[in-house]
């Protein structure tokens, strides 16, 4: 359903790294998400009443709280979707995360509510009744659920949304959440075990879960997380792309909500090359990055020497070291600097995380190991954690 409302509904449907595309998909599933949730509010809460069940009552009020959920993120993607202006000259893109942070507040409320009703139903239960028609509606809201599951996951993967995402993952555990007042139905039914509150417990657990799993996503993006890496990946390889360009380095990117990304980087080009020539190429490469991946791009030029045997040679032996410590480690920025005494080997060196041995103790070990077999260099080194 949602595909062919997209068909006739989504202009340039596919073209999902644009802001209007991605915020146009978002009011297409919140819509879809708002209409189907209320339904199920309307029958599961029906279903509660008749059978007198907390468990299928607190069940409807967490579809309620998903059809508000629906709201506040349809809100969120058209504040994110305004153009920039003089107080946010970034746009407001990150909007959507807060959104997505407002609507895991919302379910971790409805859990903590939903919880104390079902301890007060273990404390003083009540049989539920049973119907066909009770066992329809739940039946029904399970597979309603694993659709909703899955065209949020589809699409949150198309535009790589982490509310989307999110929003998946929340009807997966109301899936199973049903599926347990499903068994507790039955199983009151089939003998004198009153497991009602205790299900409407786990329920709620699992509700608890979901907003605690949405909160970690959309905090982590608020906060600033890693970058994507097939993002980082795509960027190395427009860049690379070009004549002239001998390496990539430094790259950092800066994210202000989806579509909305701006990135720096070093690029390195041949010291002996004509300057306007290298600039052009360096402002080509930045329309490029705005016009295929839809990043704002400011590029450093840093000029490398090519054909320079000793350089060569000294920057293989650099490099012997540097994989010997750990062949994560790469170099840039190489360059050697004559002195009257001696010759420095100045670089840089880009140092994975999970590397335990502190800047201080890798320098060290560059340093005294190049000078012990080359006496007349001095290595100076900067680290970049990556």
């Amino acid at each position: 359903m949602v595909d062919l409302l997209a068909r006739f509904l989504i202009r340039n449907k596919d073209d999902v790294s644009s802001p209007q595309v991605r915020q146009a998909y978002g009011f297409l599933c919140g819509a879809v998400g708002i209409g189907l949730n209320l339904l199920l509010f309307l029958g599961k809460f029906l279903g509660g009443i008749l059978s007198h069940s907390i468990a299928i009552t607190a069940d409807a009020f967490n579809n309620l709280s998903d059809a508000g959920s629906s709201i506040i993120t349809m809100i969120g993607f058209h504040m994110a979707g305004q153009k920039p202006d003089p107080d946010h000259p970034f746009g407001h893109g990150r909007v959507e995360y807060i959104s997505g942070l407002l609507v895991s507040v919302v379910i971790l409320i409805m859990a903590f509510e939903l919880l104390k009703s079902s301890v007060g139903k273990i404390l003083h239960p009540e049989q539920p009744e049973f119907s066909p028609l009770l066992l329809g509606i739940l039946a029904a809201s399970i597979l309603v659920k694993c659709y909703m599951a899955y065209y949020n996951r589809k699409i949150g993967d198309k535009i790589n949304s982490a509310a989307m995402k999110a929003t998946a993952v929340d009807s997966l555990s109301d899936t199973v959440a049903t599926g347990v007042v499903l068994l507790s139905t039955i199983v009151g039914h089939l003998s004198n075990l009153q497991i009602d509150g205790y299900c409407g417990v786990i329920v709620a657990l699992f509700i608890g879960y979901a907003g605690i799993d949405a909160a970690k996503d959309t905090i982590s993006l608020l906060v600033g997380q890693a970058p994507d890496p097939q993002f980082v990946a795509q960027v190395r390889s427009l860049v690379l792309s070009y004549p002239n360009i001998l390496g990539v380095h430094d790259l950092i990117v800066h994210n202000y909500g989806p579509g909305r990304t701006l990135i720096s980087l070093h690029a390195e080009v041949p010291s002996d090359g004509d300057m306007l020539n290298l600039h052009e190429t360096i402002d080509g490469i930045e329309h490029d990055l705005l016009n295929r991946l839809h990043c704002h791009a400011v590029i450093h030029m840093d000029p490398v020497r090519v054909g320079d045997e000793e350089t060569s040679q000294v920057k293989g032996w650099v490099q012997d070291i540097l994989t010997n410590l750990d062949p994560a480690i790469t170099q840039h920025d190489f360059r050697l600097v004559k002195c009257t005494s001696h010759t420095k080997v100045v670089f840089d060196i880009s140092v994975p995380y999970r590397v335990k041995l502190s800047d201080e103790a890798l320098i060290e070990a560059i340093s005294s190991q190049l000078c012990r077999e080359h006496p007349h260099y001095l290595a100076k080194i900067d680290v970049d954690r990556v």
